[in-house]
């Protein structure tokens, strides 16, 4: 069951009457936002009266019970009709980059999505990865949002700097912005070990990756991520 958890609006003020001119600041209870209560998106005032209690208390048990006393499960599904993607792509080291890429679009096009409808943007290295990512999922147009990269380890500390900030900024794109954005950079000490992860013998991890992107797009949807949106706002 996903738990109860309210998000505080500091910016909401309580007037009084006009002709005392007066203002006083609103307490937490008067202000706090429901975001996601079991079950379904809204939640529910902090405090209610007696007879709010016992009413809500009696709408939980009909939950309760015509789910069978089982947690609310959202799975989403693997068809990705009507998703829009967009991909972000590294070009230092095409040679890994380039067949992550069309293991991607692959991937994608298998589950339901043409591969015309795809956006793709290059960039010149996976450093590069989040400021682009994070515009994309932004912009409305995307339902998730893949980057492609390979940063292969080298004799000096860059190898480690690299990773860290593509690494941490997309995760803050797909943070910021409540839109997946998908982390499919290969990390590794060689370049043999690369090319085994974009269609050697470990397979296309530009397939996996959009996958992950359709599962996690759908997850939302069946969240409601109008109202995820609104409560991020919120925030």
């Amino acid at each position: 069951m996903l738990a109860s958890r309210h998000v505080f609006d500091p910016t909401a003020v309580l007037r009084t009457s006009s002709s005392s001119a007066r203002r006083r600041t609103a307490t937490i209870s008067d202000v706090v936002v429901p975001l996601i209560r079991p079950g379904v998106l809204g939640g529910h005032p902090l405090r209610k009266t007696g007879i709010e209690r016992q009413q809500h208390r009696k709408r939980a048990c009909r939950v309760s019970a015509s789910a069978g006393g089982r947690p609310s499960t959202y799975i989403g599904s693997l068809s990705s009709t009507g998703l829009k993607f967009g991909i972000v792509a590294a070009r230092f080291n095409e040679l890994v980059t380039k067949p992550l890429l069309e293991g991607v679009l692959e991937g994608l096009e298998r589950h339901g999505t043409s591969r015309d409808t795809v956006d793709v943007a290059w960039v010149p290295g996976s450093f590069e990865l989040p400021l682009i990512a994070k515009a994309m999922a932004k912009s409305g147009k995307y339902d998730a949002v893949i980057t492609v990269g390979a940063v292969v380890r080298g004799a000096t500390a860059h190898f480690d700097a690299v990773v860290s900030g593509a690494t941490s900024g997309v995760l803050n794109a797909a943070l910021d912005s409540g839109v997946p954005v998908i982390f499919c950079v290969m990390t590794t000490d060689t370049m043999e070990q690369a090319l085994d992860r974009a269609g050697g013998k470990s397979g296309n991890k530009g397939f996996e990756a959009a996958v992950t992107a359709i599962e996690t797009a759908n997850v939302l949807k069946a969240l409601g991520q109008q109202g995820l949106a609104k409560a991020r706002d919120a925030w």
